[in-house]
């Protein structure tokens, strides 16, 4: 029998996950929230049917040791790659303009009829873009090694 990952197994590696489903979507949403790029770092594949981004996403798989060890917070790289892609659609959103950085607020799925339905990525200044999809079929990758956060804070949402 396995057990449940844990925030602690991801530590020092870098992170190669897979999405299947809205509960594994949602892991990977965590994840990614707070992710910071540039708008040009998007890239639709109308043939491949992927839609990917190169992001820098803060680790918060990272954030219970760096606290613990009293070291600064990190962001790393990372791909968040969308397949099954049919199409999408922003509001917002300048898909293409190096000038415009973005940061990902929320990844959401609303599922369709047999398995088709939406991710929703939305972004902070409310921006967001849909991803019309077959299935969930999300990955994501950490390209680089971690660094450390700029701002040398973790991201805060006051309630």
């Amino acid at each position: 029998m396995s057990e449940d990952a844990s925030f602690r197994d991801g530590g020092e590696k870098p992170l190669r996950l897979k999405a299947l489903d809205a509960d594994d979507l949602g892991v990977l949403a965590a994840l990614v929230q707070d992710a910071i790029f540039p708008a040009s770092e998007m890239q639709w594949d109308r043939r491949e049917r992927r839609f990917a981004i190169l992001l820098n996403r803060f680790r918060w798989e990272d954030k219970p040791l760096a606290e613990r060890r009293g070291r600064a917070f990190e962001r790393v790289q990372s791909v968040l790659a969308i397949g099954d892609v049919q199409k999408v659609s922003s509001q917002g959103v300048h898909p293409g303009d190096k000038d415009t950085v973005l940061s990902l607020l929320a990844m959401d799925f609303a599922a369709g009829e047999d398995g088709t339905g939406s991710v929703t990525l939305t972004f902070a200044g409310d921006g967001a873009i849909r991803i019309d999809v077959e299935a969930v079929d999300v990955t994501l990758l950490d390209v680089t090694r971690p660094y450390q956060a700029p701002s040398g804070k973790a991201p805060d949402h006051p309630e």
